[in-house]
């Protein structure tokens, strides 16, 4: 893993003034820039804490309203400044062909009028006529659909495009992806919220705006339909006469109503089932995946009935979960269904004591049917979309958990909350030192404290020491990728880092870019990959490189750490950090791997973690961790060849008498 130059610490200009929580959500982010002045990303958003006087329910509910406010925070985005240029002109365009249909649709509801009171009156030379008006009207309503969809799926494609691309660049920047892993939240499963639940996220709003618009256009374009043709109702109860103005318009409202309140009613938890049902589905892909991942040792060690066991168990979570949206689905299903077969017979028999009294003609009633109908479908927009409304809120809080947890690792950067480890220069010849260093988790428990080390070019450092001292903690630390401490890491000036861990990662593809990985497989030579595959003994790959397979499943754990050596080679960096990167080799293929980067890297300073007392020959130095209270610390820093410059002595002196200061 190659690591470059530490870049500049961003500094953060923001306002003195307090905000409330409300000015919060809706102020811009702060301006941040860097020291030299040029533009970087804006910091996360702050965290709206609950307030402590509420209830566990309410807090957990005013979280879950935060969730869905985050997602918006970065999803609106995408039609901002730094947005997609097309996003406004496929909006507007939609817009307009909502718009354009809606009148379309007025247009056939006319045509139903006309072509009913023609047949009623057995006008042949009309209803040829209407006939042939039909086709145009049909034909244009179907090419505005199909531009409709045309533009709210390029919304829906171009958006959730945009929000991966910011997601993914601020989870994968600063080896977040990996410190996920340390921290606690609600982040589990991030690369299926990042696949499936953003593209719900993105899908659901498009749908939802474009469909509100064209209920809400199509009903009131169609309720003045109603109100005109319908008119007012006489109803003689008794000796007394009811006249109700607008009955149509009203029956609408009051059907709409009871079929709304019903769904609303019948699916109060459906968001609830939907987030479980998420979640169960996320953790079963998961336990698949890591079958997958491991496969080897689990065949090794037959582990296929434990495995069988704790997938079953995840399995029956999902049907569960699965179990109760269906009887969700089934409830308003029953609203549904029922709404859908009932709505365009409630017009007919409410205009029917008109039409046979003769002041509706057949026309009329029939587009009054239709208007009625439209209006019912446009005011049951609801009942048709509460399931993917609850789908959306439940996979938007999830996108938001992972969003707030990469917002903390970000806050944590700029210098909030627990300490970080500074990342700088050396001064001096020194390729690196550590200075004041304290290595701790992200809630501030210390695992390696106050170590203080100073290597000179083409030192090869060994760090020792029992198994929990942390001493793979600190290689993380010194190559950036465990950021929780105090004091600083510093690197001398233009020089490449590269760190080989235990377990060398082979990424999918060919032979030839699993070698030369993290740089590009057409950055090297064939000869020089094969020369770098014979010294590492390595030679019956030479004629594979150029193959596809699944080099991480068929190449064995020895094979790999030579490999990872074979990388080294051909990357040739100044300073190698190597994690326990000779733990799966025998003894013999150990001391040949640590001689030739000896040989072919002899001006390179090396730190290396291992618990083999024979990698003492290959070392100029040791350094030994001991697990103490507080943290572990180092007590003994050793020569293992003789040096003329005793003036790590001094140093050693000065530091010995600083720790006895603060003792005292």
């Amino acid at each position: 893993m190659a690591r470059s130059d530490v870049k500049p610490k961003p500094s953060v200009r923001k306002s003195s003034a307090k905000k409330s929580p409300e000015q919060q959500e809706d102020s811009e982010f702060v301006d941040v820039t860097a020291e030299g002045g040029e533009r970087v990303e804006p910091p996360p958003p702050e965290v709206v804490e609950p307030d402590p006087e509420m209830s566990p329910e309410e807090a957990e509910q005013a979280r879950k309203n935060y969730l869905l406010t985050r997602f918006w925070i970065s999803a609106r985005g995408y039609w901002g400044s730094g947005g997609d240029r097309l996003a406004w002109l496929l909006s507007i365009s939609l817009l307009l062909l909502i718009v354009t249909n809606v009148g379309f649709q007025y247009g056939i509801n006319v045509w139903h009028r006309a072509i009913f009171d023609a047949i009623e009156r057995r006008d042949a030379a009309t209803v040829y006529f209407l006939t042939a008006v039909f086709f145009p009207l049909a034909i244009g309503s179907t090419l505005l659909g199909m531009a409709q969809v045309f533009a709210r799926m390029g919304i829906q494609r171009r958006w959730r495009a945009w929000l991966t691309n910011a997601v993914i660049s601020r989870w994968l920047a600063n080896g977040r992806y990996y410190q996920l892993n340390l921290v606690g939240g609600d982040h589990q499963n991030p690369e299926y919220r990042i696949a499936e639940d953003l593209r719900i996220a993105t899908d659901s709003p498009v749908d939802f705006v474009a469909g509100v618009t064209s209920a809400f256009l199509s009903a009131a374009t169609f309720i003045v339909v109603l109100w005109t043709i319908g008119g007012a109702l006489t109803i003689t109860l008794a000796d007394s006469t009811v006249t109700i103005p607008g009955f149509l318009v009203i029956a609408a409202i009051i059907y709409a109503a009871i079929a709304s309140g019903s769904i609303t009613a019948i699916g109060r938890s459906f968001v609830q089932v939907s987030e479980n049902k998420n979640q169960a589905e996320a953790e079963y892909r998961y336990v698949l995946t890591r079958v997958r991942e491991n496969g080897e040792s689990i065949a090794l060690l037959g582990g296929e009935e434990e495995e069988r066991d704790g997938i079953n168990k995840t399995f029956s979570k999902v049907l569960q979960q699965w179990a109760r949206l269906a009887g969700q689905h089934m409830r308003t299903t029953l609203v549904s269904q029922g709404s859908h077969l009932i709505a365009p017979v409630v017009p007919i028999l409410l205009c029917a004591p008109k039409f046979l009294e003769g002041s509706m003609t057949l026309g009329q009633v029939m587009q009054a049917a239709s208007a009625f109908t439209i209006v019912q479908t446009a005011f049951g927009w609801l009942v048709d979309n509460y399931p993917r409304l609850a789908d959306w809120n439940a996979c938007a809080r999830r996108i938001a958990s992972l969003m707030m947890s990469l917002d903390g690792l970000e806050r944590a950067e700029q210098g909030d909350g627990i300490g970080r480890i500074q990342r700088g220069k050396t001064e001096g010849g020194a390729m690196l030192s550590l200075n004041d260093l304290s290595v701790s988790l992200d809630d501030g428990t210390a695992v390696v404290d106050d170590t203080e080390v100073v290597i000179e070019p083409g030192e090869r450092l060994l760090v020792a020491g029992e198994s929990g001292t942390g001493k793979s903690t600190l290689v993380r630390a010194l190559a950036g990728l465990w950021p929780w401490g105090g004091g600083s890491v510093n690197f001398h000036p233009d020089r490449r880092l590269f760190m080989l861990p235990q377990k060398p990662y082979i990424p999918s593809g060919t032979l030839r870019r699993a070698i030369t990985y993290p740089g590009a497989a057409e950055d090297w030579l064939t000869e020089q990959i094969c020369d770098a595959l014979h010294k590492v003994g390595l030679d019956h790959l030479k004629e594979k490189i150029e193959e596809e397979g699944p080099w991480d499943q068929t190449l064995s754990g020895g094979e790999k750490q030579r490999l990872a050596f074979a990388r080294l080679l051909l990357h040739n960096p100044d300073i190698v950090v190597l994690d326990e990167a000779t733990s799966a080799l025998d003894e013999k293929s150990q001391d040949k791997m640590m001689d030739l980067v000896i040989k072919e890297l002899p001006n390179a300073t090396i730190v290396s973690v291992a618990h083999r007392a024979e990698l003492e020959a290959f070392h100029s130095r040791k350094i030994v961790l001991e697990r103490r209270k507080g943290g572990a610390k180092l007590v003994s820093d050793v020569d293992l060849i003789p040096r003329k410059d005793q003036r790590r002595l001094l140093g050693r002196f000065l530091r010995h008498r600083k720790a006895a200061n603060k003792a005292a």
